[in-house]
């Protein structure tokens, strides 16, 4: 078995995925909500079997892609004055939208009306109340209040609850493009009794454009310091099949 052959490949495998993720990251610096990710990588020992290992002999290792760690620490909220923009200050919580793939969670507050008056995300997808029932203003109300609490009122009085809930391990949720989550159906959400709706604003990205071009410089010399040895490898492998073909 070619071990060292196999070493670096899993090395480089594991080294380009976390180039992939640090460039998502970078990609989504101004994404409304978004939340870094980081990959996470475990060591394989593979043994010997039935017999010690030889003097000076150590154990093989190898990479294994385990999983990718999200970020959960709230974004930066910025204020655009736009009465439908709406962040959850609360550090838990997130808004519940419909989607054809049924329920999703976003904390991505950048909200508008559609033809009908429902209040949806930048995707067309509409919001829930705390009834469970898309959110809905009313035909010529143009006065929209958002309290602390998720109640949406206008002139006409209470329109509805935002619904807002969290989740015992948001780690388990799954990451649908850049504002989205989908939770396990083992998975029930809980109302957040006090989100802390701050209305005309919107939570930024927590990602830090120049801790990521950093790590990025990072990943991508590590990257090219793991190819070298695959071609060094690949080298001494050559050399070692000519001259035991000149032997013979």
């Amino acid at each position: 078995m070619d071990s060292p052959g196999y070493i670096v490949l899993s090395r480089l495998v594991a080294q380009a995925r976390a180039n992939a993720v640090t460039a998502n990251n970078i990609a989504n610096a101004d994404t409304p909500a978004f939340r870094g990710s980081r990959p996470l990588f475990s060591t394989v020992l593979e043994r010997q079997r039935g017999t010690d290992l030889p003097p000076g002999a150590r154990e093989v290792s190898f990479t294994q892609d385990r999983a990718t760690w999200r970020d959960d620490r709230a974004g930066p909220l910025a204020t655009t004055g736009n009465p439908l923009d709406v962040a959850i200050s609360a550090p838990e919580g997130y808004f519940v939208v419909d989607t054809a793939r049924g329920e999703r969670f976003t904390r991505a507050g950048r909200f508008v009306l559609d033809g009908q008056g429902q209040v949806v995300d930048q995707d067309g997808n509409a919001v829930q109340g705390a009834n469970g029932r898309p959110l809905r203003i009313g035909p010529g109300e143009s006065r929209i209040d958002v309290l602390s609490d998720g109640t949406l009122r206008t002139e006409n009085g209470d329109a509805g609850q935002f619904r807002i809930v969290r989740f015992d391990d948001t780690q388990r949720l799954t990451a649908e493009g850049d504002r989205l989550l989908s939770a396990p159906e083992t998975m029930q959400p809980r109302r957040v009794d006090a989100p802390g709706l701050v209305q005309g604003a919107v939570e930024g990205s927590n990602v830090r454009p120049i801790t990521e071009l950093t790590r990025m410089t990072e990943e991508l010399r590590e990257f090219q310091f793991v190819t070298q040895m695959a071609e060094k490898e690949g080298e001494r492998l050559g050399t070692a099949v000519e001259r035991i073909l000149k032997r013979r």
